[in-house]
């Protein structure tokens, strides 16, 4: 027998694959870290479990061109000493893409950002969540993302669009949509409309038992929730900037 007939091709250890996912974004207005530090802090203190071991994008949009040096270093200290997980930078100088790449961030286009999830969370292969075999899988159809399974703690699920759910969503699980979000059934994890900032995008679900809720970035956590919309069907929308919860 050939040496060749007695060798066999190696395991396959991992596998590389570009997918669709959407990073949270901070993009600073000025660069005064105290003032950062502070307004971040109040933000967290409202939702800690939301910003816990998220990977976050810096973006330097905001910023004039002759804004002057980011400091970096407190930055990323500040973001990691409230759970996030800086990432990368979007924007911004030359200069302070150098100095964004001395603390070991990456420097994401808008196209980068689509698919950098995967190195953000230690152990992930690919720029999806992870999904085992029992999850339930997004289906997609003519203008919006269908999930018919129950979505467990600890699964994620993004449309791009619109996302409907004709099962219950546990506690620790979360949905992003970048339009409306409709849930047949319990909702006790996170839901997140409007993901790139529509406001008119809206939640439905028949059961709101949630950790959190959103509407382009305007959130309310349970705590702040009155009891007599929990447990029964409800809208949540934005009306002039706030974040309204009303029973359908």
């Amino acid at each position: 027998m050939s040496v060749s007939a007695q060798t066999s091709a190696p395991v396959a250890a991992f596998e590389l694959k570009a997918a669709g996912f959407t990073l949270p974004v901070i993009r600073l207005l000025g660069l005064d870290m105290d003032a950062v530090a502070e307004q971040l802090g109040a933000k967290v203190e409202q939702a800690p479990d939301f910003f816990r071991n998220t990977p976050v994008v810096i973006d330097l949009t905001g910023l004039t061109e002759t804004a002057g040096e980011v400091q970096f270093p407190q930055l990323v200290g500040l973001l990691r000493g409230y759970g996030m997980i800086p990432f990368g930078v979007r924007g911004g100088t030359q200069a302070q893409h150098s100095a964004a790449e001395a603390m070991e961030l990456a420097i994401l286009g808008d196209a980068l950002m689509r698919r950098a999830a995967s190195a953000a969370r230690p152990g992930q292969d690919s720029g999806q969540p992870q999904r085992s075999e029992t999850e339930a899988r997004p289906t997609p159809t003519s203008g919006f993302t269908l999930i018919t399974r129950p979505v467990r703690s600890g699964q994620r699920v993004y449309a791009p669009g619109d996302l409907s759910v004709v099962a219950a969503v546990s506690a620790g699980a979360e949905l992003m949509a970048d339009g409306n979000i409709h849930v047949y059934g319990a909702l006790r994890g996170r839901a997140l409309a409007g993901m790139k900032g529509d406001t008119d995008a809206r939640i439905f679900c028949q059961n709101l038992e949630a950790e959190l809720v959103s509407v382009a970035g305007h959130y309310r956590v349970s705590e702040n929730i009155p009891k007599e919309l929990k447990g029964v069907p409800v809208q949540i929308f934005l009306d002039q900037k706030i974040l309204r919860i009303e029973k359908i």
